[in-house]
């Protein structure tokens, strides 16, 4: 755990409320209101790491990321938000510290998609995959 202003980081998966995950990622993100809470509570289980941002006075669960990997090189950075009267902090930019540069995957290769953070993800490093050198499959309903 690890004290940032008023707020602290923490990885303890049992820590989570998952109603305040829940509740933000089905009503104000845009890249999760396609998931139900079931789906919510299986990603959440069969993460390889979770990370959330505390109020340090009350306890109350304010900001979230979690990530997949194969523990071995590689690993995605997937639902990271901070709630709105938490932001303007820098909260979110330490959110992302801590799991990208403070945890077990420091020395990983880091993927994540997102539409509208670009700017707070190239000051980890992030950037444009080389031409050529990325492809995806999207989801069938998108198709």
């Amino acid at each position: 755990m690890r004290t940032v202003g008023a707020y602290e980081l923490d990885d303890d998966p049992a820590r989570m409320d998952l109603d305040v995950v829940w509740k933000y990622l089905s009503t104000e993100v845009y890249w999760g209101k396609w998931r139900d809470r079931e789906l919510v509570e299986k990603v959440f289980r069969n993460a390889w790491r979770v990370v959330g941002a505390y109020e340090t006075s009350s306890g109350r669960l304010v900001g979230f990321a979690r990530a997949f990997s194969d523990t071995v090189g590689s690993a995605y950075l997937a639902d990271v938000f901070i709630v709105d009267e938490a932001r303007g902090a820098g909260l979110g930019k330490e959110l992302v510290r801590e799991m990208i540069d403070n945890g077990p995957g420091a020395e990983f290769r880091w993927m994540l998609h997102t539409a509208d953070a670009h700017g707070l993800y190239r000051q980890f490093g992030f950037g444009d995959p080389p031409e050529g050198q990325y492809m995806e499959r999207s989801r069938a309903s998108e198709g």
